[in-house]
């Protein structure tokens, strides 16, 4: 099999009435996502769990099975075995290159190669990968397939290493300009960079990363929070088929249609949960208000929402509440009518870890039941 010849971009011969529909459909469902994220006093604290859940869910289609509460509780001091510490670390590391990005990007500049070339670094720092040259380009022809297939055998092979500056170059100047429809140019600048396939390993991730940085960067957010491997990861079989179709047959229609799709109903599915998120943030202040009568109610809460498992020592730094006024304000919180729970007791020296298990359900999709102790 010979390697991949990239099309130029913008594309053209793309059917714009087949896809036209879509393109107003998902333009109206983001709209109404980034208008609910302006409303939001502080997303960044307040979507602070839907950031983990996505690093999660991203680094979950590329093979890990550590889950959002397990990130947390290993934050909280939990131990596991060495290969789930693998796991969380990859994860680990796919919000750091997301908080990396959002900041590089609030500082008004645009997606480069360079950017690519440091969120690389940091993905594949101290995990699997990290031997496949983190933070460089690939120099050799690499190829995807069956475990030890040959170059022959392989159902896809990118760029040759020898035209793919030429073929970076020309993608970093589509994303720097304007098309049609910025969510059809999203679908298309995600694409190209997976067919390019320009990293020894992590490139799915990185690909991902770049399409709520896209967003942001052309306005079409207010922060980079817009995530779609959730969408992604429950139709992954389709999501790799629609990539092949591309690189086999052309299919762009095809694959642009199936990538607004995605935007329309994970744009839903974010306000439903966005939503809730609100709404229990509402609920939850009145809540902590009631039982502890505390000047630090806004603290509490926000600290809360931040990292929904903690232990005593972690929420004294975040908070800034000490640590005599905390554990007052947390036996307060764990009553029947409270909104914590234990995790794990204490013994010894092991301090205990808590828990804030209604944010947990909403951001795991879960549907939110009163909680009920015993």
């Amino acid at each position: 099999m010979t390697p991949y010849q990239p099309d130029s971009l913008p594309l053209e011969g793309l059917d714009y009435g087949k896809l036209i529909t879509s393109v107003g459909k998902a333009n109206a469902a983001l709209a109404e996502y980034s208008g609910l994220l302006q409303g939001i006093v502080n997303p960044a604290v307040m979507l602070s769990p839907l950031t983990n859940q996505e690093a999660v869910l991203s680094s979950k289609i590329e093979g890990t099975q550590a889950t959002m509460e397990e990130v947390l509780e290993h934050e909280a001091g939990e131990a596991f075995d060495e290969h789930k510490n693998a796991d969380i670390q990859e994860i680990l590391n796919y919000r750091h290159a997301l908080m990396v990005a959002q900041g590089y990007l609030q500082e008004g500049r645009s997606i480069t190669l360079n950017l690519l070339l440091q969120l690389h670094q940091i993905l594949l720092d101290s995990v699997r990968g990290q031997s496949k040259e983190p933070g460089s380009f690939r120099k050799e022809q690499n190829w995807i397939g069956f475990a030890g297939c040959s170059m022959e055998q392989a159902s896809f092979v990118p760029p040759s290493p020898l035209r793919l500056a030429d073929h970076l170059d020309a993608w970093q100047h589509y994303v720097s300009g304007d098309d049609f429809d910025v969510l059809a140019q999203a679908a298309i600048m995600h694409a190209q960079f997976e067919l390019l396939h320009p990293f020894k390993d992590g490139n799915g991730r990185i690909g991902r990363l770049l399409i709520p940085l896209f967003l942001y960067a052309k306005g079409r957010l207010p922060s980079p929070m817009f995530y779609l491997s959730g969408y992604l990861e429950s139709h992954r079989d389709e999501y790799y088929a629609r990539l092949g179709r591309i690189s086999a047959e052309g299919d762009w229609d095809g694959w642009i249609a199936f990538f607004l799709d995605a935007i329309i109903e994970q744009a839903g599915s974010n306000v439903k949960r966005v939503r809730q998120i609100m709404a229990l943030y509402e609920s939850t202040k009145k809540q902590v208000l009631e039982l502890t009568h505390s000047q630090h109610t806004s603290r509490l809460v926000d600290t809360l929402f931040d990292r929904p498992i903690f232990r005593v020592s972690d929420f004294c730094e975040r908070s800034g509440i000490n640590r005599q006024t905390l554990h007052y304000l947390l036996r307060a919180l764990l009553q029947p009518a409270g909104p914590l729970t234990i995790l794990r007791e204490g013994a010894g020296s092991r301090p205990s870890i808590y828990a804030f298990p209604a944010l947990l359900n909403i951001c795991e999709g879960k549907e939110v039941l009163p909680m009920v102790k015993e």
